[in-house]
């Protein structure tokens, strides 16, 4: 016969074991969602689209014809759509998307980081306006369709735009040129080479739909690709790296 104490001795190995399967259970779900993160969101970020060239801005006082600070763009497009991998409730909508928190993770030999929001008043996309900078976050509202002057997003999915832009990179003036092209070829024509103007950025991207909120961090090497022929372009589908967790 097993005596009762040897009964209870058991008793407790046997809860103590239950208690350590279930914190090694715990801790396995908790590693997994810090790699895998949210892999049900009802709303997911499908693509990024990254464009890159670059534009000369007049000076007003010049006795050249032609007299530009050159600037270094990079426009990022981001596109939101529903999950269709999961049952999405139809009254469920994205009430925001926010950018915030922009690091210049790396600075540019040549020039200076500025970030700019979608211009509201001319008919271009983008100025180079102070009143158009993004401060702390670039906040897009749901709507009922996108609209990116108003800073709107569609409530069951669209696109948010913003502009990654280094300023002044050199300035270019001539009283030859009949014509002036403006894109990535002013680069080598103010005797400056990708190596120079790359930097890097980093930001955290918030989708909050209206029962959640999901974020991740996204870090972009800009520009993407040879920007001294013209332009460049980037297509981002492989979302693997970009880590959505619930946030308060």
């Amino acid at each position: 016969m097993i005596s009762e104490q040897k009964k209870q001795t058991i008793k407790f190995i046997i809860a103590i074991a239950i208690l350590v399967l279930i914190f090694i259970f715990v801790a396995i779900c908790m590693i997994k969602y810090q790699v895998e993160g949210e892999t049900s969101m009802p709303f997911k970020l499908s693509k990024i689209v990254v464009i890159g060239t670059a534009e000369g801005v007049e000076e007003e006082e010049s006795k050249a014809r032609w007299n530009f600070n050159i600037y270094q763009n990079n426009d990022v497009y981001f596109y939101i759509d529903k999950n269709e991998e999961i049952n999405v409730d139809e009254d469920l909508l994205i009430k925001n998307v926010k950018i915030s928190n922009i690091q210049v993770t790396k600075a540019p030999q040549k020039g200076k980081i500025k970030v700019y929001m979608p211009n509201s008043e001319a008919s271009r996309l983008y100025s180079y306006d102070d009143r158009f900078l993004v401060g702390e976050k670039l906040e897009y509202k749901g709507a009922s369709q996108s609209s990116s002057t108003n800073l709107e997003i569609g409530s069951r999915g669209g696109t948010a735009y913003i502009r990654f832009s280094n300023a002044d990179i050199g300035n270019y003036s001539s009283d030859k040129d009949e014509q002036i092209i403006h894109d990535g070829t002013w680069i080598p024509k103010i005797n400056t080479n990708k190596e120079e103007i790359q930097f890097s950025v980093s930001f955290d991207f918030t989708i909050e739909t209206t029962k959640t909120k999901y974020q991740t961090n996204i870090n972009l090497d800009l520009p993407t690709g040879n920007i001294e022929e013209g332009s460049c372009y980037m297509k981002k589908t492989n979302m693997e790296d970009c880590i959505f967790k619930r946030v308060k």
